[in-house]
């Protein structure tokens, strides 16, 4: 067993990290402002391979396995965990694309996606179908020119603003068999979005809902077959928990090296308040949770690029674990900066807003409980 990077592996953690303090962090308090991300960004991102990191080689893709996808999370979040999310939604509709797309969706959809001339949306949750997701109601009806969709999508990244649309809707009768997979493309008649939503965090990703009104797409636009869709969701959905969890990780170990060296220059008392022990104690636990962190989650990464059989049950564990981790250090490092973690002069509290979400999307922490027991009880036999 052996933990250390490959140097492979070191160098791509190192290429994406430069890459995001010389092109993403000095900007990044400016685009939360303006609320969105300069279009410019993403081709710049596909230079180093990051628009399909690991689609196929053979799709035009860059075709890493799931634990270098998540040291090229880790690194850029480290600039900015908002646009790294982003990014990580991106890859993973190109992922499902490339898995269970049909040829002709690879040359139309994922070939510019991968070049990021293209930026993709995941469709999932609805106003009335969040953790509950094969419950959602948006649905689409077969004709012989193609699918007609009826429905909204809720709490979209990118609602408005992406290039196309990887949406789960209904195509059959109750339950996740009646879910099909269809691409919908911005410019569609019949496709619109609600108003910009005002959130706490990454807030420079536009977040809008994306609203179908007899919305009609080709029939080639089906991805793989039809019933299949909450299947092709759930696979997404467990590099998407890896990827995530890789951000909230990203983000905390940004906060911890500020702290560090905010604490070495603060003084009170006569010395620099990290010379006390107490605060010591702090950083210790961050470090231990951190370093902990970072192992569960590269495990759960490995367990996917082998397709081991409860890989899933990993990337739901490692996804509670790292991004509660994450917060907890984020808030921690906040409080150690003392009034002016508060201020964004200094870049922590943007960090804690940004990594809170983390515990909600991408399957609540709640529902990666309910899967750790479920698989549990499972094996118990």
């Amino acid at each position: 067993m052996d933990f250390a990077m490959t140097e492979e592996q070191t160098a791509i953690f190192d290429m994406a990290h430069a890459f995001g303090q010389e092109h993403i962090a000095p900007f990044a308090a400016q685009w939360e402002a303006e609320g969105t991300i300069p279009r410019d960004l993403w081709p710049k991102l596909a230079e180093l391979g990051f628009g399909g990191l690991y689609v196929s080689e053979d799709s035009g893709g860059a075709g890493l396995g799931r634990l270098e996808a998540t040291l090229v999370f880790e690194a850029l979040s480290m600039a900015c965990p908002s646009v790294a999310s982003f990014l990580s939604i991106h890859n993973m509709c190109a992922a499902m694309l490339d898995r269970f797309g049909s040829d002709d969706v690879k040359a139309r959809i994922l070939a510019p996606a991968i070049a990021m001339d293209k930026v993709l949306s995941y469709c999932l949750t609805e106003p009335g179908a969040g953790s509950d997701a094969s419950a959602l109601k948006t649905r689409a009806r077969k004709s012989n020119t193609g699918y007609t969709l009826n429905g909204t999508k809720a709490f979209i990244s990118g609602g408005g603003y992406s290039d196309a649309y990887v949406v789960m809707c209904r195509t059959g009768g109750d339950g996740p068999r009646g879910i099909s997979t269809v691409v919908v493309e911005h410019g569609t008649k019949g496709l619109s979005y609600g108003g910009l939503e005002s959130k706490m965090g990454w807030r420079s990703q536009p977040t809008r809902q994306v609203q179908f009104d007899e919305c009609t797409v080709p029939l080639e636009n089906l991805v793989g077959v039809e019933g299949e869709g909450f299947k092709y969701a759930m696979i997404g959905l467990d590099g998407g928990r890896l990827n995530i969890s890789a951000c909230s990780l990203g983000g905390a170990q940004q906060a911890m090296n500020q702290t560090l060296t905010y604490m070495g220059e603060r003084k009170a008392f006569g010395q620099t308040i990290d010379q006390f022990q107490a605060l010591q104690f702090r950083l210790a636990d961050m470090e231990i949770e951190l370093q902990a962190a970072r192992t569960f989650l590269r495990q759960a990464a490995w367990k996917l690029d082998q397709n081991a059989p409860d890989a899933t049950k990993f990337c739901a564990m490692a996804k509670t674990f790292v991004t509660e981790v994450g917060s907890r250090v984020a808030d921690q490092c906040l409080q150690l900066h003392g009034g002016y973690g508060y201020l964004s002069d200094y870049g922590i509290e943007k960090i804690v807003r940004d990594l809170r979400v983390h515990q909600i999307l991408e399957g609540t922490n709640e529902i990666m409980r309910m899967l750790t027991a479920r698989a549990l009880l499972k094996d118990r036999a």
